[in-house]
């Protein structure tokens, strides 16, 4: 049976808004360790847990996005009992997206904000080809020009062994995405981005104004596609203002 994909690395009981953030491809909700710190005592994060990492490595992976948004909307419903956020770096940003859809079409939950991150707006097409079925040399290659794994991984063979079929898996719920128009949303969205981010630029984010009735912004950070590690301070005091603004509102 599959446990919860949910994490409360630090449960706030006392927390008036939650902030649920969604991984990159290759991520776990490791990749969000020590947000807590800089973020207001007011917010508890919550990690999601994707099948097949971290604590969910013996729940089979999803390949397809619908089926995964689906599972994950059934878990987040119980922890919906107060104003949440979500924040998605890169495919993470498209998880978030699609699963803000599902939550308002089925259920009538909108969250108080929706930060995407190193995410071009769904609606712009890929500018480079599928990579997640290119045979390992290839595909390893085209992960180091991404500059997300560390070298010392690609050094070593028992995390790659690990490491291969997640990613595999990341990307090819990433590469067979096909967005479909639905309403816009009723949410805020705040779109951030790299400087020296070759794979998502300032241009693929800003048309992300068009997903969303509410106001937009858009800032961007020295760095690459992974800014969020190198810059997340900067980034954690963005989303906090924007959080205390959301939590006075509500």
């Amino acid at each position: 049976m599959q446990t919860n994909l949910i994490t409360h690395p630090q449960p706030n009981l006392q927390a008036k808004l939650r902030l649920f953030c969604f991984p990159y491809a290759g991520g776990s909700s490791f990749s969000f360790r020590g947000w807590s710190d800089n973020l207001p005592e007011t917010v508890e994060l919550c990690p999601i847990e994707l099948p097949g990492r971290g604590t969910q490595m013996k729940s089979a992976p999803l390949t397809q996005l619908q089926p995964l948004v689906e599972t994950i909307a059934s878990h987040l419903l119980p922890h919906l009992d107060r104003p949440f956020a979500f924040f998605g770096h890169s495919l993470g940003g498209t998880i978030a997206f699609e699963t803000v859809r599902l939550l308002h079409r089925q259920y009538g939950f909108n969250p108080v904000y929706l930060f995407v991150s190193g995410c071009r707006a769904p609606q712009i097409p890929a500018k480079t080809a599928p990579i997640h079925d290119l045979p390992e040399p290839e595909f390893i290659e085209e992960l180091r020009r991404l500059n997300g794994t560390p070298e010392a991984v690609f050094q070593n063979p028992e995390l790659m062994e690990m490491l291969m079929p997640i990613l595999r898996t990341d990307f090819a719920v990433m590469e067979t995405y096909a967005y479909v128009p639905e309403p816009m949303l009723n949410c805020p969205i705040a779109a951030f981005g790299g400087w020296q981010d070759l794979e998502v630029s300032q241009g693929d984010l800003a048309p992300w104004q068009e997903q969303t009735l509410a106001s937009f912004s858009l800032e961007m950070f020295p760095g690459d596609h992974f800014f969020l590690h190198t810059d997340r301070s900067a980034l954690l005091t963005s989303i906090s203002s924007k959080l205390i603004a959301a939590i006075a509102r509500n």
